[in-house]
């Protein structure tokens, strides 16, 4: 029985909510449990409170909040409330500008703020620090658990830059442009009013799916989409495994998703064999045919959780982008006449069916610039954590082994400091040289960057070219509440309604 299930009565006896009377040792009992209890609360919070490094230096200034939960709950509902930026903010003010002590996901944590921090992060990955993520992520990925998330991290890297480097994306250009004039053909025209964040969703997984798998057909993909909504939301979550908990969706959509990848591998392997498939038509083969130093190939297993992540990584946070860059073009006609006359110069110049190509990627500074300012506003990656390697000092203080590191990018992002009036939208921070190194960072930084940033901008690109030569709009919720869970998200998907330009 659950000390949770016993209610004291002011009659001094005492009852479950299965109404069985206690006897008096059985209340003997409790209340010196509930005293252990009690005791052991408050060891915790003078432990946390009164820590100190092995190496004798002293922490960081800050709270750890309750124990075990920490501050967790603070820095998640601020998000939900759709100011992210308000946990770092009143800390910075409060303890340091520079680094301040929390607990977060049940971990001891510091919190390193402005380019400062960020330059000794990502300049000093895999040498003092590493990347980490919370046991939910393990627990979705579970044979990803059989080497470290170094190793694993590592092993990617290697593989990515093939397919991520500009000279090798631009093959995917005219691949892109293809799909993008199908996705609105079919999800945009022909409605008068559409709700952005879900169709934003749907093109860069589109996208995601025919880059790397080579899954092209609207009906296989929309196979793996509701899954892969479960997945995301449930990725960072407190990972309780129980039914109804988005934890507990989320190993259920993984592992459906799983099954499915496998599937299209052992396919994959036949088609490769029997010449039906290039050996470098997309990652998968890439995966199937790469050894490595020893010339083990990867398992299927481990694959499929590979292609598992970067089908995430490919389209959650650039979906994110998209809807936001439709936001702002609704909300600033002077920006929106900026990105139309820029693209509608590129429209006209081309043929008839000709598709987008590089040259024509290279012609859209002012659109890139506008969705880099979206980027700094509505950051999809609102910060990463590092685990400490060794005992280290930052700026006086002492950072202990095995603490974890977490870097915001609204620390700099709407920071006066390094972008003067922060919350006015102004594409012109990113014009000649640009923003300071290290203050504008929604892809990361240092070894760690996302390499997928070259793919997401060409993303972006494509998406804004056939939005703004198809409609105007406007917002059907003129004020509509942002929450970031763990991206910034219109709470009701932003409503737009639609005006084709005439043709």
């Amino acid at each position: 029985m659950y000390v949770s299930n016993f209610i004291p009565k002011l009659t001094g006896k005492a009852f479950c909510c299965r109404t069985c009377w206690l006897r008096p040792q059985d209340m003997e009992f409790f209340y010196v449990s509930l005293l252990s209890l009690f005791v052991l609360l408050v060891s915790l919070s003078l432990h946390f409170l009164f820590y100190k490094s092995k190496s004798g230096g002293t922490l960081p200034p800050g709270k750890t909040g309750w124990p075990v939960v920490g501050e967790s709950l603070e820095f998640l509902s601020t998000g939900w409330k759709g100011h992210p930026e308000k946990f770092i903010f009143d800390r910075m003010v409060k303890y340091s500008s520079q680094v301040f002590r929390t607990s977060l996901l049940g971990e001891q944590a510091a919190v390193f703020c402005g380019a400062a921090g960020n330059k000794f992060l990502f300049s000093n990955e895999n040498k003092l620090v590493q990347a980490w993520w919370p046991s939910s992520v393990n627990k979705v990925f579970p044979s990803s658990t059989q080497t470290s998330s170094k190793e694993e991290a590592i092993k990617m890297r290697k593989m990515l830059p093939n397919f991520f480097k500009p000279e090798a994306l631009q093959r995917y250009i005219g691949m892109m442009d293809v799909i993008a004039n199908r996705h609105f053909a079919s999800s945009w025209e022909n409605n008068d009013q559409v709700v952005v964040f879900p169709l934003s969703k749907r093109f860069t997984f589109w996208l995601a799916c025919r880059v790397f798998v080579s899954i092209e057909d609207p009906n296989h993909v929309a196979k793996f989409a509701d899954p892969f909504d479960l997945l995301a939301s449930g990725l960072i979550s407190i990972p309780i495994d129980l039914p109804g908990t988005p934890f507990h969706r989320a190993i259920k959509a993984s592992n459906f998703i799983r099954k499915e990848l496998v599937r299209i591998i052992k396919q994959r392997k036949v088609d490769l064999a029997e010449g039906k498939a290039s050996p470098t038509q997309d990652i998968l083969s890439h995966m199937l045919l790469t050894s490595d130093e020893n010339g083990k190939f990867m398992a299927e297993l481990d694959i499929a959780d590979k292609i598992l992540g970067l089908l995430i990584g490919g389209h959650d946070t650039a979906s994110s982008a998209c809807c936001f860059i439709v936001k702002y073009l609704a909300e600033l006609p002077e920006v929106y006449e900026g990105v139309y006359k820029e693209q509608m110069e590129i429209a006209n110049s081309k043929a008839p069916g000709e598709l987008l190509n590089w040259e024509d990627i290279q012609k859209m500074k002012y659109s890139w610039n506008v969705a880099c300012e979206v980027l700094r506003l509505a950051p999809p990656l609102q910060g990463a954590f590092r685990e400490a390697l060794t005992d280290f000092m930052y700026n006086g203080f002492s950072i202990p082994k095995g603490w974890k590191i977490y870097w915001s990018a609204n620390s700099t992002h709407r920071n006066p400091e390094f972008f003067p009036e922060p919350l006015k939208f102004d594409p012109s921070r990113f014009e000649g040289s640009g923003p300071a190194p290290y203050t504008f960072v929604p892809f990361g930084g240092g070894p760690r960057m996302c390499p997928g940033k070259e793919y997401a901008r060409l993303e972006i690109l494509v998406f804004m070219h056939h939005l703004v030569k198809r409609f105007r709009w406007e917002k059907l919720i003129p004020d509509e509440k942002i929450v970031v869970n763990p991206m910034p998200i219109p709470e009701k998907g932003l409503p737009v309604r639609l005006y084709p330009h005439k043709a």
